[in-house]
């Protein structure tokens, strides 16, 4: 995207407060919680650069910014709205399959899905939650999201966002009796390695415990996990510390459910790609989709909580 334009649902949040003078009343319309439409709508001032709206305790009024931006957001939704009145539909119908890995759907994409539902309640997607590369050719996928290093001959990927990996574990095991000040604490608690990353078998402990100056914490023991999502699981019911994918994390970090021990991070190579053939990009829902994701993306991401220590 050559331009980054403001979130549909950040310009559908502000259009709604400002026909409505009430942030409460149009969260009632857009079926959300008043808390998410300020959100969106500070999120569209930060990109504009500009206050939208007066906030007191009794009334909302449009600034001048405001006043200047929403007719032109308002043409805009009317525009789209006879596009699709009009019955203007692609030959594959308003439907989208998108094929995923299980931690990925599960952990990250799930929980942000009834946002896209709000904003385009007429495409229905399917969530085909599978370890397995789409075949494109045999299977119904339309796009793919997948974890890897970016390498897919024939077809058009772009990159979502990279990975790094952390130690993260419960709040209550991070305060408890025994001290967990220094990586070489590690030692006298249970490493949860989640053996998902691609390349990587042992899951990364030796190589961020190498990074941590811990040579002394055995990186082997532990319990193992296939999927992201169990090993994520274990560490939230406080079966120990895993080193773990931040961006699968992100939302147990923000709700405090998870906590980082220690700053340090590990960079690697593996990425979130958009995958699909080539042929695809260009259908409506596909593109819904991307501007979607794109607007999502262009959020500040949520690091979580650290517990105090400086490591």
């Amino acid at each position: 995207m050559s331009r980054r334009l403001p979130p549909l649902s950040a310009l559908r949040a502000f259009e709604a407060v400002a026909r409505r003078l009430s942030f409460t009343r149009a969260a009632e319309e857009l079926h959300v919680t008043p808390a998410a439409v300020s959100q969106q709508v500070r999120l569209l001032e930060d990109q504009l650069g500009a206050l939208l709206f007066l906030r007191s305790r009794r009334r909302v009024s449009l600034t001048a910014a405001g006043n200047a931006v929403l007719p032109d957001v308002q043409a805009g939704f009317e525009s789209l709205g006879r596009v699709l009145r009009g019955g203007t539909r692609p030959p594959h119908g308003r439907s989208l399959t998108i094929s995923v890995a299980p931690s990925f759907a599960s952990k990250w994409l799930l929980p942000r899905l009834p946002e896209f539902a709000v904003e385009h309640p007429d495409v229905d997607l399917r969530i085909s939650a599978t370890e397995a590369l789409a075949d494109f050719a045999k299977d119904e996928a339309d796009l793919a999201i997948r974890f890897g290093g970016g390498r897919y001959p024939g077809l058009d990927s772009e990159r979502m966002f990279r990975e790094v990996l952390c130690p993260m574990c419960a709040p209550r095991l991070a305060q408890g009796r025994r001290s967990l000040k220094r990586p070489s604490d590690l030692r006298h608690f249970r490493l949860l390695h989640d053996l998902s990353v691609p390349g990587d078998p042992a899951g990364g402990w030796a190589r961020w415990l190498e990074l941590a100056g811990a040579p002394e914490v055995n990186a082997n023991r532990g319990t193992k996990f296939s999927l992201a999502e169990l090993a994520l699981q274990a560490a939230i019911d406080g079966a120990g510390v895993v080193l773990g994918r931040m961006a699968l994390a992100e939302l147990d970090l923000a709700a405090g459910r998870l906590v980082r021990p220690f700053r340090r991070v590990l960079p690697i190579e593996m990425g979130y790609f958009l995958v699909m053939p080539k042929k695809h990009r260009e259908r409506a829902e596909i593109q819904c989709f991307r501007a979607w994701l794109h607007g999502l993306l262009a959020r500040p991401r949520p690091l979580g909580r650290l517990a105090g220590v400086a490591a």
